[in-house]
């Protein structure tokens, strides 16, 4: 009786291959989760920068006037084209009678992108202040407010963060809890 040898070739099982594979998959899970807390991460760090530079231009105006831009909207409505009028556009307009306080605010030459602009971008025009809103990172416009509404002493200048709601007057409630404040 012949007996055959049968000479086992050199590679890997089925049970091995999709080992391997399922531990890549877990691998490029654990990536893509850690890339969106870290573009979450950085989207918050942004706005606190962006919050950090307006909440400056500010007080830079208030040396120069005496008084924060006012705010005379609605409470709670958003306000960033009187930021804007304040703190770029009056100065752009009338140079000799008042300063740039913040030239990232320039639409037609902005790199950080936090202004939405929808008008002309010729080079000798100086956008209006109801062209121009001043956006936090997820693409919402930042609220401010004056005088006694404000919950600080001065003025609140805040984003609602990633979900877009907040309670302009409780800090702590559960629509303001991503929010960012100055």
């Amino acid at each position: 009786m012949k007996t055959h040898s049968f000479k086992r070739r050199p590679g890997f099982t089925l049970v091995e291959v999709l080992t391997v594979i399922v531990i890549i998959m877990i691998l490029a899970g654990l990536v893509v989760g850690g890339m969106a807390l870290a573009k979450e991460k950085q989207n918050r760090d942004k706005a606190k920068v962006q919050i950090h530079l307006l909440a400056n231009a500010l007080e830079q105006y208030k040396a120069d006037f005496g008084k924060y831009p006012e705010n005379d909207a609605a409470p709670g409505t958003l306000a960033t084209e009187k930021l804007y009028e304040a703190l770029y556009y009056n100065g752009a307009n009338e140079p000799d009678k008042f300063k740039i306080y913040l030239a990232e605010l320039n639409p037609l030459a902005n790199k950080q992108g936090w202004i939405e602009y929808k008008g002309s971008k010729t080079v000798n025009t100086v956008p209006q202040p109801g062209e121009v809103k001043i956006i936090d990172p997820w693409k919402k416009e930042y609220l401010y407010r004056t005088g006694a509404a404000a919950a600080n002493p001065d003025f609140d200048l805040w984003s609602m963060g990633k979900d877009g709601k907040t309670n302009a007057d409780d800090p702590k409630a559960k629509d303001s809890l991503d929010d960012i404040r100055n």
